[in-house]
C-alpha cells in the first residue's frame, strides 16, 4: 500500500503561497451537504494547515452577511458570514468568511469563501478534518499534515 505524501507545515512559505488545490472538498452539517467542489484554492503559510477558499458556486445553501470584519496583512479585509441550519432551527455566525477585494497576490480568491471546521464536519478527499488549534486561526488539519501547527498551546507564536 502506498503511504500518503506528508505536507511539514514548518516548510510552508511566507508570505503565504495561494494555489488550486484539486483536493475534493466538501462541508456538511447535520448531513445536509453545504459545500461540494473539486475547484478550490488553497492558502499554505508556515506553521498552518492549509486554509481552503471554495468557490461561490459551490455553496448549496443560502448565506447571509454579518456586520464583522478582520484584516489579514496578506490578503486584505475579510467579511463574514452567517447560516442556518433549517434542521434545528439555528444560526451560526461569523464562521465563513470571504475576501471582496483581496490584495494582488490573491486576487484569484476574490468571493471565494472559508470555513472555519465546526459546528459542521469538513472533509478533504472523504477525510473528516480536525480544526487548526485556537479559535483564531481557519486552517483545516488532515492526517497528512506534520510539523508545528500554529495555534496549540504553547506555540501561539513559533519562531
Amino acid at each position: 500500500m502506498a503511504s500518503r505524501v506528508k505536507f511539514n507545515v514548518q516548510s510552508f512559505p511566507r508570505p503565504p503561497l495561494l494555489e488550486r488545490t484539486g483536493r475534493h472538498l466538501r462541508v456538511k452539517w447535520n448531513d445536509k451537504l453545504i459545500a461540494d467542489t473539486k475547484e478550490a484554492y488553497w492558502v499554505l503559510e508556515t506553521h498552518h494547515p492549509p486554509t481552503y477558499y471554495l468557490p461561490p458556486s459551490s455553496i448549496r445553501v443560502p448565506l447571509s452577511p454579518t456586520a464583522r470584519s478582520s484584516i489579514c496583512e496578506w490578503k486584505g479585509q475579510a467579511t463574514y458570514y452567517s447560516i442556518k441550519n433549517d434542521g434545528t432551527n439555528s444560526v451560526v455566525s461569523n464562521r465563513i468568511w470571504l475576501y471582496n477585494n483581496p490584495t494582488e497576490p490573491f486576487v484569484a480568491i476574490k468571493g471565494y469563501l472559508s470555513f472555519y471546521v465546526g459546528p459542521w464536519d469538513c472533509f478533504v478527499d472523504n477525510e473528516k478534518v480536525e480544526p487548526q488549534p485556537g479559535d483564531f486561526y481557519g486552517g483545516w488539519v488532515t492526517s497528512d499534515i506534520d510539523g508545528i501547527v500554529k495555534g496549540r498551546t504553547g506555540n501561539l507564536d513559533p519562531v
